[in-house]
Protein backbone atom coordinates (compact mmCIF):
# COMPACT_ATOMS: atom_id res chain seq x y z
CA UNK A 1 0.00 0.00 0.00
CA UNK A 2 1.27 3.38 -0.85
CA UNK A 3 2.04 5.53 2.93
CA UNK A 4 0.58 8.51 1.86
CA UNK A 5 -2.60 9.49 1.08
CA UNK A 6 -3.94 10.61 -2.55
CA UNK A 7 -5.90 13.66 -3.37
CA UNK A 8 -8.42 12.96 -6.01
CA UNK A 9 -9.88 16.54 -7.51
CA UNK A 10 -11.76 16.92 -10.73
CA UNK A 11 -11.35 19.37 -13.95
CA UNK A 12 -13.39 19.64 -16.76
CA UNK A 13 -12.77 19.26 -20.37
CA UNK A 14 -13.67 21.99 -23.17
CA UNK A 15 -16.45 19.58 -24.12
CA UNK A 16 -17.81 19.62 -20.76
CA UNK A 17 -16.18 16.45 -19.35
CA UNK A 18 -15.56 15.80 -16.11
CA UNK A 19 -12.16 14.15 -15.49
CA UNK A 20 -10.49 12.91 -11.88
CA UNK A 21 -7.24 13.32 -11.58
CA UNK A 22 -4.88 12.65 -8.47
CA UNK A 23 -1.96 13.62 -6.77
CA UNK A 24 0.29 11.36 -4.23
CA UNK A 25 4.26 12.27 -2.96
CA UNK A 26 6.18 15.13 -2.85
CA UNK A 27 8.89 16.89 -5.13
CA UNK A 28 9.05 17.73 -8.31
CA UNK A 29 6.24 16.44 -10.79
CA UNK A 30 5.88 13.33 -13.02
CA UNK A 31 3.02 12.95 -14.76
CA UNK A 32 1.61 9.80 -16.02
CA UNK A 33 -0.64 9.55 -19.09
CA UNK A 34 -4.17 7.48 -18.49
CA UNK A 35 -4.45 4.51 -20.01
CA UNK A 36 -7.14 2.10 -20.19
CA UNK A 37 -8.22 0.18 -17.62
CA UNK A 38 -7.91 2.76 -14.85
CA UNK A 39 -9.89 3.60 -11.12
CA UNK A 40 -8.20 6.34 -9.19
CA UNK A 41 -9.90 5.04 -6.37
CA UNK A 42 -9.89 1.15 -7.24
CA UNK A 43 -5.90 1.04 -7.99
CA UNK A 44 -4.83 2.43 -5.35
CA UNK A 45 -4.18 -0.63 -2.97
CA UNK A 46 -4.09 -2.87 -6.29
CA UNK A 47 -1.85 -5.78 -6.66
CA UNK A 48 -0.96 -4.51 -9.94
CA UNK A 49 -0.25 -1.14 -9.40
CA UNK A 50 0.36 -0.24 -6.23
CA UNK A 51 3.87 -0.51 -6.49
CA UNK A 52 3.84 1.73 -9.15
CA UNK A 53 2.25 4.21 -7.26
CA UNK A 54 4.20 4.30 -4.57
CA UNK A 55 7.69 3.92 -5.87
CA UNK A 56 6.59 6.70 -8.67
CA UNK A 57 5.73 8.86 -5.45
CA UNK A 58 8.85 8.31 -3.59
CA UNK A 59 10.93 11.39 -5.35
CA UNK A 60 7.80 12.85 -7.07
CA UNK A 61 4.35 14.85 -6.72
CA UNK A 62 3.47 11.81 -8.76
CA UNK A 63 0.27 12.88 -11.03
CA UNK A 64 -2.41 10.27 -12.37
CA UNK A 65 -5.89 10.81 -14.06
CA UNK A 66 -8.90 8.69 -15.25
CA UNK A 67 -9.61 9.19 -18.69
CA UNK A 68 -12.90 10.37 -20.18
CA UNK A 69 -15.05 7.15 -20.24
CA UNK A 70 -12.99 5.34 -17.39
CA UNK A 71 -12.79 5.17 -13.63
CA UNK A 72 -13.89 8.33 -11.47
CA UNK A 73 -14.14 10.67 -14.94
CA UNK A 74 -17.38 10.88 -16.70
CA UNK A 75 -18.14 7.99 -18.72
CA UNK A 76 -21.24 8.94 -20.84
CA UNK A 77 -19.23 11.46 -22.78
CA UNK A 78 -19.51 12.76 -26.61
CA UNK A 79 -16.29 12.31 -27.89
CA UNK A 80 -13.48 9.32 -27.55
CA UNK A 81 -10.59 9.74 -29.72
CA UNK A 82 -7.33 10.79 -29.70
CA UNK A 83 -7.59 14.19 -29.95
CA UNK A 84 -9.96 14.07 -26.80
CA UNK A 85 -7.65 12.59 -25.14
CA UNK A 86 -4.51 14.90 -25.69
CA UNK A 87 -7.19 17.67 -25.08
CA UNK A 88 -8.16 15.96 -22.16
CA UNK A 89 -4.28 15.76 -20.60
CA UNK A 90 -3.87 19.14 -21.60
CA UNK A 91 -6.70 20.41 -18.91
CA UNK A 92 -5.26 17.93 -16.69
CA UNK A 93 -1.96 19.09 -16.18
CA UNK A 94 -3.62 22.83 -16.56
CA UNK A 95 -5.54 22.26 -13.66
CA UNK A 96 -2.81 21.36 -11.45
CA UNK A 97 -0.58 23.84 -12.36
CA UNK A 98 2.30 22.49 -13.39
CA UNK A 99 4.42 24.33 -15.94
CA UNK A 100 7.44 21.55 -17.20
CA UNK A 101 7.66 18.05 -16.01
CA UNK A 102 8.59 14.29 -17.32
CA UNK A 103 5.94 12.34 -18.61
CA UNK A 104 5.17 8.76 -18.38
CA UNK A 105 2.96 6.91 -21.19
CA UNK A 106 1.67 3.54 -20.75
CA UNK A 107 0.81 1.30 -23.53
CA UNK A 108 -2.11 3.19 -25.39
CA UNK A 109 -0.90 6.19 -23.21
CA UNK A 110 2.38 6.46 -25.03
CA UNK A 111 1.04 7.53 -28.47
CA UNK A 112 -0.77 10.23 -26.16
CA UNK A 113 2.13 11.08 -24.48
CA UNK A 114 3.63 11.51 -28.21
CA UNK A 115 0.85 13.95 -29.27
CA UNK A 116 0.93 15.91 -26.32
CA UNK A 117 4.84 16.53 -26.11
CA UNK A 118 4.99 17.16 -30.00
CA UNK A 119 1.80 20.16 -29.35
CA UNK A 120 3.89 21.22 -25.80
CA UNK A 121 7.61 21.05 -26.29
CA UNK A 122 8.12 23.92 -23.78
CA UNK A 123 6.02 21.76 -20.91
CA UNK A 124 7.59 17.90 -21.28
CA UNK A 125 11.28 17.94 -20.04
CA UNK A 126 11.56 13.96 -20.54
CA UNK A 127 9.51 11.71 -22.26
CA UNK A 128 8.88 7.96 -20.71
CA UNK A 129 7.24 5.19 -22.74
CA UNK A 130 6.44 1.84 -21.28
CA UNK A 131 4.83 -0.77 -23.06
CA UNK A 132 3.83 1.61 -25.83
CA UNK A 133 3.66 2.13 -29.52
CA UNK A 134 3.34 4.34 -32.66
CA UNK A 135 0.61 2.18 -34.70
CA UNK A 136 -2.55 0.59 -33.38
CA UNK A 137 -3.56 -3.05 -34.09
CA UNK A 138 -5.57 -2.07 -37.43
CA UNK A 139 -2.52 0.43 -38.66
CA UNK A 140 -0.03 -1.97 -38.62
CA UNK A 141 0.93 -4.40 -41.58
CA UNK A 142 -1.38 -7.43 -40.64
CA UNK A 143 -2.47 -10.50 -42.05
CA UNK A 144 -5.83 -11.41 -42.84
CA UNK A 145 -5.60 -13.65 -39.78
CA UNK A 146 -4.16 -11.23 -37.61
CA UNK A 147 -7.31 -8.70 -38.54
CA UNK A 148 -9.40 -11.10 -37.97
CA UNK A 149 -7.77 -11.62 -34.74
CA UNK A 150 -8.60 -7.80 -33.51
CA UNK A 151 -11.84 -8.20 -34.36
CA UNK A 152 -12.53 -11.18 -32.66
CA UNK A 153 -11.07 -9.39 -29.45
CA UNK A 154 -13.43 -6.16 -29.33
CA UNK A 155 -16.17 -8.90 -30.42
CA UNK A 156 -15.04 -10.87 -27.10
CA UNK A 157 -15.19 -7.36 -25.03
CA UNK A 158 -18.69 -6.64 -26.69
CA UNK A 159 -20.27 -10.33 -25.41
CA UNK A 160 -18.64 -10.55 -22.27
CA UNK A 161 -17.32 -7.35 -20.36
CA UNK A 162 -20.69 -6.67 -17.91
CA UNK A 163 -20.87 -10.47 -16.86
CA UNK A 164 -20.12 -10.80 -13.33
CA UNK A 165 -18.66 -14.56 -14.59
CA UNK A 166 -15.34 -13.37 -15.71
CA UNK A 167 -13.97 -16.32 -18.11
CA UNK A 168 -14.23 -13.67 -20.93
CA UNK A 169 -12.57 -10.82 -19.15
CA UNK A 170 -9.59 -13.24 -18.30
CA UNK A 171 -8.84 -13.86 -21.87
CA UNK A 172 -7.81 -9.90 -21.52
CA UNK A 173 -6.02 -10.46 -18.40
CA UNK A 174 -3.80 -13.30 -19.49
CA UNK A 175 -2.21 -10.65 -22.21
CA UNK A 176 -1.82 -8.10 -19.74
CA UNK A 177 -0.20 -9.86 -16.97
CA UNK A 178 0.17 -13.28 -17.83
CA UNK A 179 2.58 -14.64 -14.83
CA UNK A 180 0.30 -12.68 -12.67
CA UNK A 181 -0.66 -14.80 -9.41
CA UNK A 182 -4.57 -16.28 -8.49
CA UNK A 183 -4.75 -12.72 -6.38
CA UNK A 184 -3.50 -10.76 -9.55
CA UNK A 185 -5.51 -12.37 -12.03
CA UNK A 186 -9.06 -12.30 -9.99
CA UNK A 187 -8.30 -8.11 -9.38
CA UNK A 188 -7.30 -7.00 -12.83
CA UNK A 189 -10.70 -9.12 -13.82
CA UNK A 190 -12.71 -6.78 -11.44
CA UNK A 191 -10.49 -3.49 -12.55
CA UNK A 192 -12.35 -4.36 -16.44
CA UNK A 193 -15.51 -4.48 -14.45
CA UNK A 194 -15.63 -1.71 -12.50
CA UNK A 195 -13.56 0.91 -14.30
CA UNK A 196 -15.34 0.98 -17.57
CA UNK A 197 -18.42 0.24 -19.18
CA UNK A 198 -18.99 -2.91 -22.10
CA UNK A 199 -20.37 -0.19 -24.67
CA UNK A 200 -17.18 1.52 -24.19
CA UNK A 201 -14.85 -1.35 -23.64
CA UNK A 202 -15.67 -1.96 -27.29
CA UNK A 203 -15.66 1.81 -28.09
CA UNK A 204 -12.05 1.82 -26.43
CA UNK A 205 -10.89 -0.35 -28.49
CA UNK A 206 -11.73 -0.17 -32.12
CA UNK A 207 -10.32 3.64 -31.45
CA UNK A 208 -7.18 2.68 -29.74
CA UNK A 209 -6.66 -0.17 -33.19
CA UNK A 210 -6.77 2.99 -35.25
CA UNK A 211 -4.34 5.30 -33.63
CA UNK A 212 -1.18 6.64 -35.58
CA UNK A 213 1.57 8.47 -34.34
CA UNK A 214 4.12 7.30 -36.49
CA UNK A 215 4.05 10.64 -38.79
CA UNK A 216 4.51 12.57 -35.92
CA UNK A 217 6.55 10.82 -33.31
CA UNK A 218 10.00 12.22 -35.25
CA UNK A 219 8.76 15.65 -34.53
CA UNK A 220 9.49 14.56 -30.63
CA UNK A 221 12.37 16.87 -29.56
CA UNK A 222 12.55 15.88 -25.81
CA UNK A 223 15.05 12.96 -24.16
CA UNK A 224 13.17 10.08 -24.60
CA UNK A 225 13.12 6.34 -23.28
CA UNK A 226 11.49 3.70 -24.19
CA UNK A 227 11.07 0.43 -22.24
CA UNK A 228 8.93 -2.78 -23.53
CA UNK A 229 8.86 -6.70 -22.38
CA UNK A 230 10.66 -8.82 -24.57
CA UNK A 231 8.37 -11.32 -24.63
CA UNK A 232 4.75 -9.62 -24.07
CA UNK A 233 1.80 -10.57 -25.89
CA UNK A 234 -0.52 -7.19 -25.22
CA UNK A 235 1.71 -5.09 -27.70
CA UNK A 236 4.25 -6.68 -29.62
CA UNK A 237 8.13 -6.32 -28.66
CA UNK A 238 8.80 -5.32 -32.29
CA UNK A 239 6.50 -1.86 -32.25
CA UNK A 240 8.20 -1.01 -29.05
CA UNK A 241 11.12 -1.32 -31.35
CA UNK A 242 9.17 0.75 -33.96
CA UNK A 243 8.55 3.37 -31.60
CA UNK A 244 12.09 3.90 -30.15
CA UNK A 245 13.42 4.39 -33.99
CA UNK A 246 10.72 6.89 -34.57
CA UNK A 247 11.93 9.03 -31.92
CA UNK A 248 14.79 11.11 -32.83
CA UNK A 249 17.84 10.23 -30.02
CA UNK A 250 15.63 7.76 -28.02
CA UNK A 251 16.96 5.34 -25.98
CA UNK A 252 15.81 1.56 -26.40
CA UNK A 253 15.37 -0.78 -23.25
CA UNK A 254 14.47 -3.98 -23.96
CA UNK A 255 12.97 -5.73 -20.42
CA UNK A 256 12.88 -9.90 -19.56
CA UNK A 257 9.44 -10.10 -19.08
CA UNK A 258 6.19 -11.97 -20.73
CA UNK A 259 3.83 -8.81 -18.65
CA UNK A 260 2.80 -6.03 -20.29
CA UNK A 261 2.03 -4.25 -16.51
CA UNK A 262 5.32 -5.15 -14.92
CA UNK A 263 4.50 -7.13 -11.06
CA UNK A 264 6.60 -5.80 -8.30
CA UNK A 265 8.05 -9.37 -7.13
CA UNK A 266 10.29 -9.78 -10.95
CA UNK A 267 13.72 -8.50 -11.61
CA UNK A 268 11.91 -6.54 -14.52
CA UNK A 269 10.61 -4.39 -12.32
CA UNK A 270 13.43 -3.39 -10.19
CA UNK A 271 15.39 -2.67 -13.46
CA UNK A 272 12.72 -0.36 -15.28
CA UNK A 273 12.86 1.82 -12.00
CA UNK A 274 16.66 2.02 -11.82
CA UNK A 275 16.93 3.06 -15.88
CA UNK A 276 13.94 5.54 -15.45
CA UNK A 277 15.95 6.94 -12.16
CA UNK A 278 19.11 6.67 -14.57
CA UNK A 279 17.03 8.86 -17.13
CA UNK A 280 15.37 10.95 -15.16
CA UNK A 281 17.87 14.52 -13.84
CA UNK A 282 19.32 13.84 -10.55
CA UNK A 283 17.49 17.18 -9.73
CA UNK A 284 14.42 15.04 -10.03
CA UNK A 285 15.12 12.81 -6.66
CA UNK A 286 13.20 14.60 -3.40
CA UNK A 287 15.49 14.44 -0.98
CA UNK A 288 17.56 17.03 -3.52
CA UNK A 289 18.29 20.86 -3.32
CA UNK A 290 16.91 20.83 -6.27
CA UNK A 291 13.54 19.81 -5.14
CA UNK A 292 12.79 23.16 -3.12
CA UNK A 293 12.76 25.20 -6.48
CA UNK A 294 9.38 25.69 -8.15
CA UNK A 295 8.51 24.05 -11.91
CA UNK A 296 9.18 27.53 -13.59
CA UNK A 297 12.80 27.66 -11.41
CA UNK A 298 13.53 24.56 -12.79
CA UNK A 299 13.09 25.52 -16.23
CA UNK A 300 15.66 28.46 -15.93
CA UNK A 301 18.06 26.22 -14.08
CA UNK A 302 17.74 23.65 -17.09
CA UNK A 303 17.83 27.06 -19.51
CA UNK A 304 21.03 28.10 -17.35
CA UNK A 305 22.78 24.91 -17.42
CA UNK A 306 22.80 25.01 -21.38
CA UNK A 307 24.50 28.68 -20.80
CA UNK A 308 21.61 30.82 -21.77
CA UNK A 309 22.12 34.16 -20.77
CA UNK A 310 19.31 36.75 -18.83
CA UNK A 311 17.97 37.96 -22.45
CA UNK A 312 18.02 34.24 -24.21
CA UNK A 313 15.92 33.04 -20.92
CA UNK A 314 13.63 35.95 -21.03
CA UNK A 315 13.03 35.52 -25.06
CA UNK A 316 12.41 31.65 -24.74
CA UNK A 317 9.93 31.68 -21.74
CA UNK A 318 8.57 35.18 -22.76
CA UNK A 319 9.60 36.33 -19.92
CA UNK A 320 11.23 40.19 -18.85
CA UNK A 321 14.78 40.35 -17.74
CA UNK A 322 13.35 41.96 -14.74
CA UNK A 323 11.11 38.91 -13.90
CA UNK A 324 14.38 36.38 -15.02
CA UNK A 325 16.89 38.16 -12.82
CA UNK A 326 14.01 37.74 -9.41
CA UNK A 327 13.79 33.80 -10.13
CA UNK A 328 17.69 33.71 -10.60
CA UNK A 329 18.38 35.39 -7.24
CA UNK A 330 15.66 33.44 -5.76
CA UNK A 331 16.85 30.14 -7.25
CA UNK A 332 21.09 30.83 -5.70
CA UNK A 333 19.23 31.46 -2.66
CA UNK A 334 17.75 28.16 -2.89
CA UNK A 335 20.83 26.16 -4.09
CA UNK A 336 23.15 28.05 -2.00
CA UNK A 337 25.41 29.96 -4.52
CA UNK A 338 27.17 32.71 -5.29
CA UNK A 339 26.93 33.05 -8.67
CA UNK A 340 25.94 31.99 -12.02
CA UNK A 341 29.32 29.55 -12.78
CA UNK A 342 28.60 27.66 -9.56
CA UNK A 343 24.59 27.07 -10.67
CA UNK A 344 26.31 25.83 -13.97
CA UNK A 345 28.52 23.15 -12.35
CA UNK A 346 25.58 22.11 -9.23
CA UNK A 347 22.84 22.00 -12.16
CA UNK A 348 25.20 20.05 -14.88
CA UNK A 349 26.09 18.20 -11.85
CA UNK A 350 22.57 16.87 -11.27
CA UNK A 351 22.12 16.15 -15.11
CA UNK A 352 20.67 19.71 -16.13
CA UNK A 353 21.65 20.92 -19.24
CA UNK A 354 21.33 18.19 -21.55
CA UNK A 355 18.71 19.08 -23.85
CA UNK A 356 20.51 21.97 -26.54
CA UNK A 357 17.47 22.32 -28.50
Amino acid sequence: MPSAKQQIRFCTSPDGVRIAYATTGTGPPLVKVANWLSHLEFDWNSPVWRHWIAELSRDHTYLRYDERGCGLSDWEVPELSFEAWVNDLETVVDAAGIERFPLLGISQGAPIAIGYAVRHPERVSHLILHGGYARGRQKRNLTPQQRKEAETMVELAELGWGKENPAFRQFFTTQFIPDGTEEQHRWFNELERVSVSPENATRFMRIFDKIDVSALAPEGSCPTLVLHAAQEARVPFDEGRLLASLIPGARFVPLESRNHLLLEDEPAWRYWLEEVRAFLPAGSAGGSVFAALTARERELVELIAQGRDNAQIAARLALSEKTVRNHITSIFAKLEVENRSQAIVLARDAGYGKKTS
